[in-house]
């Protein structure tokens, strides 16, 4: 328990965390996200979001010690690969968590599920493995991609946007985000422009916008990226002119970099640090005295995720030996969501609430993402009617 509380206290600020071997009966837990470069930020918050619940839950799960490995992916598929395979072979993880980026989840779920290990994505959610491609080994934690882009598109739409520019990373996250968008905002789309994922210099864009004059700027631009657009859209003087509607873009973990710069910036999520209920005001008070800044929806859903886990393993008894009946229990989800409404569609992804949200300073100098509306309730992905889960076994 002492080895875990020092875990849980220092993983703010160490890179890569690994516990030592453990004993047989312990519950091994592998969280493998992004904790190098300009996204960094954003798989801290997961593995500190975790960290918190399983302090909170006393170190234990289904009466059983955890034990938990975290790893850095470098945001590499080849290096997340070679990672999550030493979670699989020498630590023997019964569950593994991650990642945070798409292309890194698509890199690793095979080698995870082929070991029939279960896979609880806490951030990335692909239509990949939504449809068709389900399997009762992986569940997500967060949303379907689409769908956080549709809050926005729907926004749009209502508000009268004529005329939008959407910008995109090039990578798969990047066209489920444009496909989002478009499936309620029938516009004109001005400019669909994809630039390479981990891109910090956006004149060429903020030219384009300047000269074409849109009525809004929709974009997906986690992490770094989103730190330099909202940096740079501001100093170009578009702040006051254009406004932006962005998903991932502008957060808890990049607000801190952004700060005013990103006052009055609308995003779409299914949870903010403002949402009022019991719940979510003690993780947010939590959070703040154990880290010293505001969760964001990452740090939210690797709460959950342990919460979730909890629940299964609690429901079996700490006895994970039949597959089946852990999969059962995970599809369940018996445990309180810090976002209130939650539960699992039949193709492992969430059914939930989703809110328009807007940047605000707070009274203490600190900014934080608020809730503006709700726009969609109990809100399921469109891919969930092409599954036909399989048996975990």
């Amino acid at each position: 328990m002492r080895q875990l509380s020092r875990w849980a206290a220092t993983a703010a600020a160490v890179g890569v965390l690994a516990s030592p071997a453990a004993a047989q009966d312990k519950l091994k837990i592998g969280v493998i996200v992004t904790l190098s470069g300009p996204a960094a930020a954003l798989g801290a918050q997961v593995r500190d979001g975790f960290a918190l619940a399983v302090k909170d839950l006393g170190g234990k799960m289904g009466g059983r010690d955890v034990d938990v490995v975290v790893v850095d992916d470098e945001l590499k598929p080849d290096a997340a690969v070679s990672k999550v395979k030493g979670l699989l072979e020498r630590d023997k993880v019964d569950f593994v968590v991650g990642p945070i980026f798409s292309n890194i989840l698509l890199a690793i779920h095979k080698p995870v599920i082929d070991t029939k290990t279960f896979l609880i994505s806490p951030n990335a959610g692909p239509s990949s493995y939504a449809g068709k491609n389900c399997s009762p080994f992986f569940y997500v934690t967060s949303y379907q991609n689409d769908q956080v882009h549709q809050v926005l598109g729907k926004v749009a739409q209502d508000r009268g946007y004529k005329r939008v520019y959407v910008m995109e990373p090039n990578y798969q996250a990047g066209k489920d985000s444009a496909a989002g968008f478009k499936i309620d905002y029938k516009g004109e789309i001005v400019e669909e422009s994809y630039v390479p994922l981990g891109t910090l210099d956006f004149q060429v864009e903020l030219s384009k916008i300047a000269s074409l004059k849109p009525d809004a700027v929709f974009t997906f631009m986690p992490g770094g990226m989103g730190v330099s657009l909202v940096k740079q859209y501001k100093q170009a003087g578009l702040a006051d002119k254009i406004p932006v509607l962005s998903a991932f873009t502008v957060d808890e973990s990049t607000l801190p970099a952004q700060q005013d710069a990103a006052v009055g910036m609308f995003g779409g999520a299914d949870w903010a640090p403002d949402l009022n209920n019991p719940q979510s005001k003690k993780f947010v008070a939590g959070y703040e005295a154990a880290y010293n800044s505001v969760p964001g929806t990452y740090a939210m859903q690797g709460y959950d995720t342990a919460l979730l886990i909890n629940s299964a393993v609690k429901a079996l008894k700490g006895d994970l030996s039949n597959k089946e009946a852990v999969s059962a229990a995970l599809k369940k989800a018996d445990f309180t969501s810090l976002r209130g409404n939650f539960k699992f569609n039949i193709n492992g992804y969430p059914i939930q609430d989703f809110y328009l949200t807007k940047v605000a300073k707070r009274p203490d100098g600190k900014f934080e993402t608020e809730i503006v509306q709700k726009v969609f309730a109990n809100d399921a992905d469109r891919y969930a009617k092409e599954c036909v889960p399989g048996k975990a076994e």
